[in-house]
């Protein structure tokens, strides 16, 4: 079988997997599970009983960030106890969410008391966001490119594919590093009353942050567009390689053919002697016999 067939085939396969990484991870709520101990919270205010307590009490019966939940791109959604002061709605695999808020438009400029941290924050979300949005337009573009190639086992598609989904790979790496950088914000900076530097002591006590199963899936999809890239590139050597020796074979029987001038022998044919009449004289040439002797 030839290097390129076995080449291109699993580069395609590579792809067909980067791409359905990519698409669940993005679609998904599961990348960090925070897990919050409500009871050990709940005993604890009970036994104390002034003021403070009092308002601590009023939050974890009202504020979302009291209640364990998974955290995803675009949701964030309650497997246990949902709460009660939050409008949530039934998302596709029937868990109670709501949305993460980008603030896109920002209708009644609810952003107009954010801190400078708070912004760097926001913009890195959104273009986390647009860069997700910006791979998933290369793969497609690369999609087609890479049919056409395989079609007409053209070298310049398939390296044209290798060159988009390299750049797939690094629009959506990108996009994980900027995850990263949210992360940092909202766990090390003051951006906000639900994230951890705002927390309560007692929460952060009884609060486990986990990376959850979509942030496995979405750089499990990274490095296999990283993959794909390179398969697709040594498919493409592949194909030059054997498109070489193609012409190579199709000269040695390419024989050179000259114009030349055939002689044309013409034959000689023996010609019959005259027969005689029948019951007449037999005369030759020269005969001293004949009716005119002079």
């Amino acid at each position: 079988m030839p290097c390129s067939a076995v080449t291109l085939s699993l580069a395609t396969i590579t792809s067909i997997i980067a791409v359905a990484l990519l698409a669940i991870a993005f679609t998904t709520d599961n990348w960090l599970y925070v897990e919050v101990k409500r009871t050990n919270i709940q005993n604890y205010l009970s036994r104390h009983s002034d003021v403070q307590s009092q308002a601590l009490l009023d939050s974890v019966n009202s504020k979302y960030y009291y209640f364990t939940r998974t955290k995803g791109l675009f949701r964030v959604c309650y497997p246990k106890e949902r709460p009660p002061a939050v409008k949530t709605y039934l998302s596709p695999v029937e868990t109670h969410c709501n949305n993460v808020n980008y603030y896109i438009p920002d209708e009644n400029n609810e952003t107009r008391d954010f801190t400078e941290d708070a912004w760097t924050r926001l913009h890195m979300g959104r273009s986390m966001i647009a860069l997700f949005i910006i791979s998933f337009l290369s793969v497609f573009a690369a999609f087609c490119t890479g049919v056409t190639g395989c079609w007409r086992r053209s070298p310049g598609n398939i390296t044209a594919t290798a060159i988009l989904m390299l750049l797939a790979c690094l629009l959506s790496a990108g996009a994980m590093g900027l995850w990263h950088g949210v992360e940092y914000y909202e766990k090390e900076k003051v951006v906000g009353e639900e994230f951890y530097q705002q927390w309560s002591n007692i929460l952060q006590e009884n609060s486990d942050v986990m990376y959850d199963w979509s942030f496995v899936l979405a750089w499990l999809g990274v490095f296999s567009c990283l993959g794909a890239s390179l398969l697709f590139f040594f498919g493409s050597c592949c194909l030059f390689t054997e498109k070489d020796k193609e012409q190579l074979n199709n000269v040695q029987y390419i024989m050179p053919v000259y114009p030349q001038k055939q002689q044309y022998a013409y034959a000689s044919y023996p010609v019959a002697a005259p027969q005689p009449y029948p019951g007449g004289p037999y005369y030759t040439q020269g005969s001293a016999y004949g009716p005119y002797n002079y």
